[in-house]
């Protein structure tokens, strides 16, 4: 049976996103409270989501912090972009997997915790 993996190849490089980004994955904070904050940002300039994220009060504002920051660099060392004419165009977080542990109860009893992760990634575009 011949395949097309050369040519599927080709079309996927062809196709391949160039936007700068960067992930940070299996960060150990719930994707609900990490979508709050990355909510917060989504569709604003690179300079003024790093402002927000300094003065949100919430845990996950230094990994959000952290993680744009990492695109922005991508962006400006590896694509040569200006620092200037970048804005956040996509930003989500995605439910990494779940560490079950569990907690003592009375009477000899058990019950489970969930310790969830996140996967956050941060997509930059040019104005």
């Amino acid at each position: 049976m011949p395949s097309r993996t050369a040519s599927k190849a080709a079309l996927h490089a062809q196709n391949r996103d160039m936007r700068p980004k960067a992930k940070a994955k299996y960060i150990r904070i719930t994707s609900r409270k990490v979508k709050i904050v990355v909510d917060l940002i989504r569709g604003k300039q690179v300079d003024e989501a790093l402002a927000i994220l300094n003065f949100t009060p919430k845990a996950a504002s230094p990994v959000v912090a952290k993680v744009l920051t990492s695109a922005i660099a991508n962006a400006e060392n590896n694509l040569h972009m200006n620092r200037a004419d970048l804005k956040v165009a996509e930003v989500y977080a995605d439910p990494g997997p779940t560490l079950k542990r569990f907690v003592a109860r009375s009477r000899g009893s058990a019950s489970p915790m969930l310790k969830r992760t996140s996967h956050i990634t941060v997509i930059l575009d040019q104005k």
